[in-house]
């Protein structure tokens, strides 16, 4: 009976065998409070209708519980039962980064970028050097030309190819959602001009050469440099 139903929930949930089944009831607990069926602060079913409701043995449901509850998402009262603990983020990274304010924004920007340099002076290769430098020459012209939009392009064109450069796309994915916070950030810093970019340019072509030559404390300290000074 036990196998029949974890066969029949494959079948629903399309489960990859890769992904443990207390993974996905995990999921299914939280789209269950997400979507109100189980209520804050309330008590959900007992462990029986859960294994009913799930398709799932005994084992699973308490190690899904024991999870929950370690994330904060329930709470196991004894002799009273599991209660919900709080509602699940259902935010998106961008999401929650567009009402974060600057100061939580540049503390999360410099652990970000720190450790994508690291990594992409260690493990870049030709073509993402190509990347890097082609989009440093850009953003060399757009100041040479005054033009600021095209400033503001090309030094995330530059640190975007930089974060693909680490070979983590995770980092470089996170890196991406971070750019739409970068160009608010550029245009409430100076509505006009590009006088930023041109002071910190002789940093960015360090960097570069830093990455390059895969001097990686080099390369840390610049990126250090320009973040504390919010080029």
């Amino acid at each position: 009976m036990f196998k029949i139903n974890i066969v029949c929930l494959q079948k629903y949930l399309n489960m990859d065998s890769k992904e443990k089944l207390g993974d996905k009831v995990i999921k299914l607990i939280q789209s269950d409070i997400t979507q109100g069926r189980f209520k804050l602060n309330e008590k959900i079913p007992a462990e029986p209708e859960l294994m009913k409701l799930y398709g799932v043995g005994r084992s699973t449901i308490r190690e899904a519980i024991k999870t929950l509850a370690t994330a904060g998402i329930l709470k196991v009262q004894q002799g009273s039962g599991t209660f919900v603990n709080s509602s699940v983020n259902t935010e998106t990274i961008d999401q929650r980064l567009k009402r974060a304010d600057f100061e939580e924004i540049n503390a999360v920007r410099k652990l970000l970028e720190i450790e994508i340099v690291t990594l992409a002076t260690q493990h870049h290769s030709t073509n993402h050097i190509t990347d890097i430098e082609h989009s440093l020459e850009k953003r060399k012209q757009a100041i040479m030309a005054e033009q600021r939009q095209a400033c503001i392009d090309a030094d995330i064109e530059f640190h975007l190819a930089i974060a693909r450069a680490s070979s983590n796309s995770v980092l470089a994915d996170l890196y991406q959602s971070f750019t739409l916070i970068i160009r608010d950030f550029f245009s409430k810093r100076e509505a006009q001009g590009i006088s930023h970019f041109a002071m910190s340019h002789h940093l960015h072509e360090a960097l570069f050469t830093a990455i390059k030559n895969k001097d990686v404390e080099q390369a840390q300290q610049i990126t250090k440099n320009i973040l504390n000074n919010n080029y």
